[in-house]
């Protein structure tokens, strides 16, 4: 869930030792197998496949199931499905407009349960392009703060991102974000490395220009949304415009 951006970092700490995890490793499996068929089976000359391989990692996905998508995607084992990716657009409970990235191999399957999904909770799906306007393209690097044997500081991370593309670094709280153009992601990640600074994620991502201040309430529905959309197995990622106060996220936590 990319949006609030603090609601996606705590979504991520959670996910490690959420109930669905089986279903989160498919999702990660299923991205290196489509990264590795776009761009070939070598991470050290397809980006993309090095940084889902590491998302996956990240995640205490198995080595071996990791080796085996590569495999697949490459064409050096069989039983790969020819997944596409279709983007959804729609608008959620208040007015939040959202895009919902989907890797498929049926794309009506997709299709009816997102429909499906979005109306039963207060959402709807919109014209292509309706939705899509709202939101530009960009790199984004998710830093942990706490780092084994030391603390990361703001300042350290534009120190070792400006120069590599860095437009902005956002305090997450416990965690800081790094937007970039699409294009300066992959030098930013590697800046990042060069000075010995761990990642959480690296990924190109749909950044909101303006975003729907929630309360408790539309919080909670919209959240209750994300969940149901997160559960379906061929949707991968969900952009939204919305913000939550940290008070707000404090009492939805509680």
């Amino acid at each position: 869930m990319s949006g609030h951006s603090k609601w996606a970092t705590t979504k991520h700490k959670k996910a490690v030792i959420d109930a669905k995890r089986g279903k989160m490793f498919a999702k990660l499996i299923k991205n290196v197998e489509v990264a590795a068929r776009m761009g070939g089976g070598d991470p050290a000359g397809n980006p993309t496949l090095y940084d889902a391989i590491q998302k996956a990692k990240k995640s205490s996905v198995p080595n071996d199931n990791i080796d085996r998508a590569v495999k697949r995607g490459a064409g050096l084992e069989t039983g790969g499905a020819d997944y596409q990716t279709i983007m959804y657009e729609g608008y959620g409970p208040s007015g939040v407009a959202m895009l919902i990235e989907c890797l498929t191999d049926n794309r009506n399957r997709a299709a009816m349960e997102v429909r499906t999904a979005m109306t039963r909770n207060g959402g709807s799906l919109a014209d292509p392009g309706s939705v899509s306007f709202l939101f530009n393209r960009k790199g984004v690097v998710i830093v942990p703060a706490e780092q084994e044997g030391r603390e990361v500081s703001e300042d350290d991370v534009l120190e070792a991102t400006l120069e590599a593309g860095a437009d902005e670094v956002n305090d997450l709280g416990g965690a800081f974000e790094v937007v970039s153009e699409p294009g300066d992601l992959v030098g930013v990640r590697t800046a990042l490395q060069a000075a010995g600074i761990d990642y959480d994620s690296a990924e190109a991502s749909f950044v909101p220009d303006n975003k729907v201040a929630l309360d408790k309430e539309a919080a909670a529905k919209l959240f209750r949304l994300v969940d149901v959309l997160e559960d379906l197995d061929d949707v991968q990622n969900i952009f939204a415009n919305f913000d939550v106060a940290d008070e707000v996220m404090a009492e939805l936590d509680a």
